[in-house]
């Protein structure tokens, strides 16, 4: 009786339907545990960075407050620091002659947008994986709850077919219903649940961020960055 709700019974019984919501659900379970800790492991390196914006700072030249930050190619703040410092330099070594193109768009306005495409382009990267995320957290209940249905659905056609619900008859089907309706919401909680941790987290980068590239702009403009209240 015990081997009729087992994943044994069920791999071993269950028909193509059964096999395919099952490989689903697990490939699922797969993709969402290692977006959560691949994102998680980035957000914990992210707040690391954070720590190394009063180095750039402090040094001498921005050239060396660049060097100054380590993971480039995944440290937004670097990856920010380096747009406004391309796009400051895009503006200020055009020639006389195309000048007058720029005068619509003052220094200021041209590098607030690009700073902003900056952080634009950082946020996006902080946001993969998170559809993936929502998708499954909204999705696998269901998809559980169908595997569900179609064991109830063996199990009413065991009992068609011999005319008496005799609990030897229903009980693999049964099982097949429970183990799918397990299945759904273990794979849909921790994708919610992590839904919620990184796109919180997400925000709380953004935010820092935003004041980065704010300090920045006020770097470019005035050549001081913002003063700091204690």
């Amino acid at each position: 009786m015990n081997n009729a709700f087992g994943l044994h019974h069920l791999w071993t019984q269950g028909d193509f339907v059964t096999h395919f919501v099952a490989l689903l659900l697990l490939l699922m379970s797969i993709v969402t545990w290692v977006i959560l800790i691949s994102r998680l492991w980035g957000l914990r390196n992210i707040k690391r960075l954070k720590g190394e914006l009063d180095s750039f700072w402090r040094a001498r030249s921005f050239d060396e407050g660049l060097n100054s930050l380590s993971n480039q190619a995944i440290n937004p703040f670097f990856i920010v620091a380096k747009t406004g410092n391309e796009a400051s330099a895009h503006h200020q070594n055009q020639s006389a002659s195309h000048r007058e193109l720029f005068q619509t768009l003052n220094y200021s306005e041209w590098m607030a947008r690009s700073l902003k495409n900056g952080v634009d382009s950082s946020t996006a990267q902080l946001q993969k994986g998170l559809t993936f995320l929502a998708s499954t957290g909204a999705t696998a209940p269901f998809i559980g709850l169908f595997g569900t249905v179609w064991g109830i659905y063996h199990a009413l056609i065991a009992i068609s077919s011999s005319g008496s619900a005799q609990i030897d008859q229903v009980a693999g089907p049964i099982g097949e219903a429970l183990i799918m309706t397990a299945f759904g919401l273990a794979v849909a909680i921790p994708a919610v649940l992590g839904y919620n941790t990184i796109n919180r987290s997400n925000r709380l980068v953004v935010a820092d961020l935003n004041r980065f590239a704010n300090d920045l702009l006020a770097y470019f403009v005035t050549g001081a960055r913002v003063a700091q209240k204690d």
